[in-house]
């Protein structure tokens, strides 16, 4: 996680003096403002995003409490007061932390640790529902498809999964044999492992992958398919039987 953009608000100069010089000694923090008070606070996120805001909660016109109450999208909150008394309407608005004032470093450099071990897992969160949806869409995606586009001789092809007989691997090439011709392109087998449906291809060989609609003979550890004849290898065996053969629990005997 990048450094946590941090604000200061507070009144009193000396205060936001206090507060900076604590921001500026703990390396998950970077210190983008401070401000004096909540108009002039509203005035600065409008320009910049910021991650925690250190808020104290006595200031003319408006309060800590009142603004942060006011912000659409809040940031992450540690308020800082003299008074004790507005510690549980803090944590109403979902404050991390309540110092109070006169605050030891030890105390901030607590707060602050807690704020950033917040923000971190709320980020590791956010990434992770990322990857889920992403994933959910990439299958759906897949589901979908029938084709795979290619490139190759510097044009794109489509190759229809209904007319892909099988697949050669050569060194970091491949070679699509279809109904009608053949296409060689830059690929990897184990890449196309990945992005073909399994329920209608499988790698058979290091070398090769089929298409199981297209397999006319199966004999000892031979496939013909296409007038060809490909190995199955050892590793891949288990698999393509269990393809073939779903409601057989392969490597047990009946």
């Amino acid at each position: 996680m990048s450094q946590l953009r941090t604000l200061i608000i507070d009144d009193e100069h000396l205060a936001r003096k206090l507060l900076s010089d604590y921001v500026q000694k703990i390396p998950d923090l970077t210190l983008v403002g401070t401000c004096a008070n909540a108009f002039e606070t509203l005035e600065f996120l409008k320009k910049e995003s910021v991650d925690l805001i250190f808020s104290d909660i006595h200031m003319p016109d408006l309060t800590g409490l009142e603004l942060i109450r006011m912000l659409k999208n809040r940031p992450a909150v540690i308020f800082t007061t003299a008074y004790s008394e507005f510690a549980l309407e803090s944590y109403e608005l979902e404050a991390i932390d309540y110092l109070l004032k006169p605050i030891a470093f030890p105390r901030f450099f607590q707060a602050a640790n807690k704020a950033i071990e917040r923000l971190r897992m709320k980020n590791i969160e956010k990434t992770e529902i990322q990857a889920t949806a992403s994933s959910v869409a990439e299958s759906s995606l897949h589901a979908e498809k029938d084709f795979l586009m290619v490139r190759a001789d510097h044009k794109m092809y489509r190759i229809n999964f209904s007319e892909l007989i099988f697949i050669e691997g050569q060194s970091e090439y491949v070679t699509f044999h279809l109904t009608t011709r053949k296409i060689t392109a830059y690929y990897s087998l184990k890449k196309l492992e990945e992005e073909l449906p399994a329920n209608l291809f499988c790698r058979v060989h290091k070398s090769y992958i089929i298409a199981l609609k297209s397999i006319e003979v199966i004999e000892g550890n031979l496939i013909s398919i296409a007038g060809r004849k490909i190995s199955i290898g050892k590793i891949y065996k288990d698999n393509l039987m269990q393809q073939l053969y779903p409601e057989v629990e392969v490597g047990k005997e009946a």
